[in-house]
């Protein structure tokens, strides 16, 4: 099966929410509306597209976005000139095919195109996500701290990762 990645449209927006909507609490909700209004403030939205349609997504940020996560913000302050990674959602049916591989590549590549040697992003310790926690730490991420959030219900490991170029 082949996989494509492409930017994210306005008419991937009902899929991808609900791919999003279906992975909580690995991700918070967004509905449609969420979703439809994230997108553009996000520096890379992507796409992955198999013969079946969307398998998977990713949304990051470039520092100095309007964007009111309390994980971007924190970023913004202790890891700055990072490409933030927001989200990245793989539909279960295609979990361990390299779709999460690719789409990171990609952010790789961007945030070296944008002169920022390191990506970041978070993974929930509370709720737990021991899968993607094990994933990003096969792709480099290492600890930078934790934080509590949304009120005290979700704890979340703090992750960086350099991407310099050799």
């Amino acid at each position: 099966m082949s996989t494509r990645l492409r930017s994210v449209t306005v008419a991937d927006v009902p899929a991808l929410a609900a791919l999003n909507d279906d992975a909580v609490p690995a991700v918070n909700a967004l509905g449609a509306d969420g979703l439809a209004a994230h997108v553009p403030a996000c520096d890379l939205a992507l796409v992955a597209d198999g013969d079946d349609g969307p398998l998977g997504f990713l949304l990051a940020l470039a520092p100095g976005a309007a964007y009111a996560s309390e994980n971007y913000r924190w970023f913004s302050e202790h890891v700055p000139g990072s490409l933030y990674v927001d989200r990245v959602v793989v539909a279960p049916h295609a979990h361990g095919r390299g779709i999460g591989r690719l789409l990171y590549a990609a952010v790789d590549e961007r945030a070296r195109e944008l002169g920022l040697a390191t990506v970041t992003c978070e993974v929930n310790l509370d709720p737990p996500n021991p899968g993607s926690l094990a994933f990003h730490t096969r792709l480099g991420f290492g600890p930078v701290g934790e934080q509590v959030t949304k009120g005290g219900s979700v704890r979340v490991a703090l992750l960086a990762k350099d991407v310099s170029p050799a």
